[in-house]
Parts: structure tokens; sequence; C-alpha cells
């Protein structure tokens, strides 16, 4: 991804100058502090910063899963689309289940991969979502449907019902589609990697 600098007298006329010639608003830049010159008898101090580009990061994040998964062997084609300014990476391949793994853990690898990737470009977190022909998407339907499902039988019965194992994202999807139940409650419990999500019935008010 292109990196460039841009000075000034302070970080914020350094900022001003990139957002003029880059003709962009701060919201859409990444910007990290380089180096400080301190000023003397004869010179003025300089701020120079390091400047990417959003949009430059949302391609880079493309090519370099491009080119990751095919020196691992894989064809792969790439639809990206933005989900609450979140770029969310859509890959079709010729082997769809063996680049998702078991419960999704590859595809929890990858995305690991290019995080680690974007720290050390960017030097900070960005987020960003990679799926696989929306297994993602259809898993967390699965989940929520599960949780309702199990929620009325808990409702009904006042008897808790424990659920099979889970990472945290899959968790995070049941505790929040019965975040708002009357009637249930969640909880997660056990030890990672085993810990799961109890569904509990309300005491009657």
């Amino acid at each position: 991804m292109e990196k460039r600098r841009f000075s000034g007298k302070t970080k914020e006329e350094a900022i001003q100058v990139a957002k003029e010639e880059l003709q962009e608003v701060e919201e859409n830049l990444f910007i990290k502090e380089v180096e400080t010159t301190k000023g003397g008898l004869f010179k003025s101090k300089k701020v120079e910063i390091e400047v990417i580009e959003k949009r430059e990061v949302v391609k880079d994040i493309k090519d370099y899963l491009i080119k990751l998964l095919k020196n691992m062997g894989y064809s792969v084609n790439i639809e990206v689309k933005n989900k609450e300014d979140v770029p969310k990476y859509i890959i079709f391949s010729d082997n769809d289940a063996l680049l998702i793994g078991k419960n999704g853990k590859n595809l929890k690898a990858l995305s690991l991969v290019v995080s680690g990737y974007l720290n050390k470009e960017l030097g900070r977190n960005y987020k960003f979502v990679i799926d696989v022909n929306e297994y993602k998407e259809k898993r967390e339907q699965s989940l929520e449907r599960l949780a309702k499902r199990i929620a009325r039988e808990v409702g009904q019965t006042k008897v808790e019902a424990k659920l099979d194992p889970m990472n945290s994202y899959e968790r995070r999807i049941i505790h929040n589609a019965l975040g708002n139940s009357k009637r249930v409650y969640t909880e997660s419990e056990g030890e990672e990697p085993n810990r799961y999500v109890v569904i509990k019935p309300k005491e009657e008010a």
C-alpha cells in the first residue's frame, strides 16, 4: 500500500497539508507521526507524518488475500462489500470447504494472518471481515434460529439449556440474539476452548 509523507511546523499543519494535497477529509486517512525535528537558533521545528488513504487499505487487503491464497494453491474470486463502514471480503474458491475448515478454523487463521500483516503496515488495528461464500452469514443465521428455538423451550419448561461449546464469535451471536428477551437470559460458562452458552429462564416478575 502507498505511504506518503507530509511535514509542517506542527502535526496539525502537516495533516492540513496532507488533506489539501490528497483532497480527502481526515476521517478517510490513517495518520502516524514518524519524526519531529526540534527547532534551533537557525531552523524551525518540523513534524513529519506518514499518511495512508483508507481506500488504499481496502484495495490492498484484497490484493494481499489474492496473492496469499494463490501461493497456497487456491484459485479465487473476491467480492468486497461495505457493512457499516467495515469492509467485508467474500471469497469464492475452488475448494470452499477446505478454506473454511472445521467450524471455520481455517477461515479464522486466515483472518489472523491478514490482521498481522495490517498491524505491521499500519501500526494499528483495522476492522475487516473475511468470509467464504457467505459461510459466516449463513452460520450466523443458523445460530440465531437455534438460539430462538431453544429460548422458546426454556421459556416454556423453565429448565435451563446448555449449548455445545462455541468460539467467542459464535457465543456473541447467541448473546445478541437473546439480549432483549423477556423470558430468558444467557451466560457463558466453562473454560476455553470448551466455553459454552447456557440459556436460563428469567424469574417471574
